[in-house]
């Protein structure tokens, strides 16, 4: 807080919300993030999302997870959050998705649209709102106009903002799956914070190289640098997530890695997200932001595996690479 937030454009109202997201929960003033985000009833589907843990259709639930779990927030939709404000608002901080891809339109149409406004989650008591860009899909520029302008507002209310970076187009899947190159979301990490988002939300990068797959043949797109890839870089998965770390202005504003998918599998979801965290932690991020790996299981194994991963960033003998 002292040494990036305080000197920025951030007034103070935003700086208390910040406070109030770093400091809050078992990562409390460690300059960590623990945040548990379920708004997969519209992403992906209430049916598909809960049928492994129907307690869950239930929002309230969902809060009782990320106080259970010791998360420093929790983030959810209008109706989630909403249903349960004045009960729980007071006890951890909000953080209102104000954007979503829903699935009722057929055939399917992948595009983020406003589900709410930024003054109605500053009423239920919010300290942050959050909305997904779909970088590289054909709205992706007003969406990047609409949150530009919804991140401004909310700081004008006092809120924080927090930006899921995501890729989406069906061309970024090649010989890999380039949706998960370090070079591209590490420039949509730099288009995020470029419209002031406090905290960036990105994949754990997987491979490299999305510019040049797709500069290849008779294509043009973007443009690089081929120090990318020889000097910032590596193969290493550390090297990877920290050159994502670098567009975020050198960390200035943090970057938090998403948990995945959940397996099914108990201590398949303990180890990957034990080793995002890891990865996350040793290349200067700022946390994990785990949500099917918690709640598509009992509550009791949530809160362990949420406890497990703030573990990696208590632990003193973790450190930068």
């Amino acid at each position: 807080m002292d040494r990036v937030f305080a000197g920025s454009n951030r007034s103070p109202q935003v700086l208390r919300s910040l406070q109030a997201l770093y400091g809050n929960g078992r990562l409390a003033n460690t300059g960590y993030l623990s945040i548990l985000p379920v708004d997969q009833g519209i992403e992906h589907s209430a049916g598909a999302s809960f049928a492994k843990n129907p307690i869950y259709f239930d929002g309230e639930n969902i809060v009782k997870l990320a106080l259970e779990g010791g998360c420093n927030a929790v983030a959810s939709t209008f109706g989630v959050l909403g249903s349960v404000a004045r009960k729980y608002a007071h006890k951890i901080p909000f953080i209102v998705k104000l954007n979503h891809n829903e699935l009722v339109t057929y055939p399917n149409n992948f595009d983020q649209i406003s589900f709410g406004s930024v003054e109605e989650a500053w009423n239920m008591g919010a300290v942050a709102v959050g909305a997904t860009i779909y970088f590289g899909s054909e709205e992706s520029n007003r969406q990047l106009v609409e949150i530009a302008e919804a991140f401004e507002y909310a700081h004008e209310m006092g809120m924080a903002t927090i930006l899921w970076c995501y890729l989406r187009n069906s061309a970024f899947k090649k010989d890999k799956d380039y949706h998960v190159a370090a070079d591209l979301t590490a420039q949509a990490n730099h288009l995020g914070v470029t419209i002031q988002a406090d905290i960036i939300k990105q994949k754990l990068p997987e491979n490299n190289g999305g510019y040049l797959a797709l500069n290849s043949g008779n294509s043009s797109y973007g443009k690089l640098d081929q120090r990318i890839y020889d000097e910032l870089s590596s193969d290493n998965p550390i090297d990877l997530c920290r050159y994502q770390v670098a567009n975020c202005y050198m960390g200035r504003q943090g970057l938090i890695n998403s948990g995945g998918a959940s397996s099914g599998d108990a201590n398949s979801d303990m180890a990957q997200a034990l080793r995002t965290a890891v990865i996350n932690k040793r290349a200067g991020g700022q946390g994990l932001i785990s949500g099917r790996k918690a709640f598509q299981k009992p509550m009791a194994d949530g809160v362990a595996l949420l406890n497990a991963i703030q573990d990696v960033y208590l632990a003193k003998e973790i450190d930068l690479a």
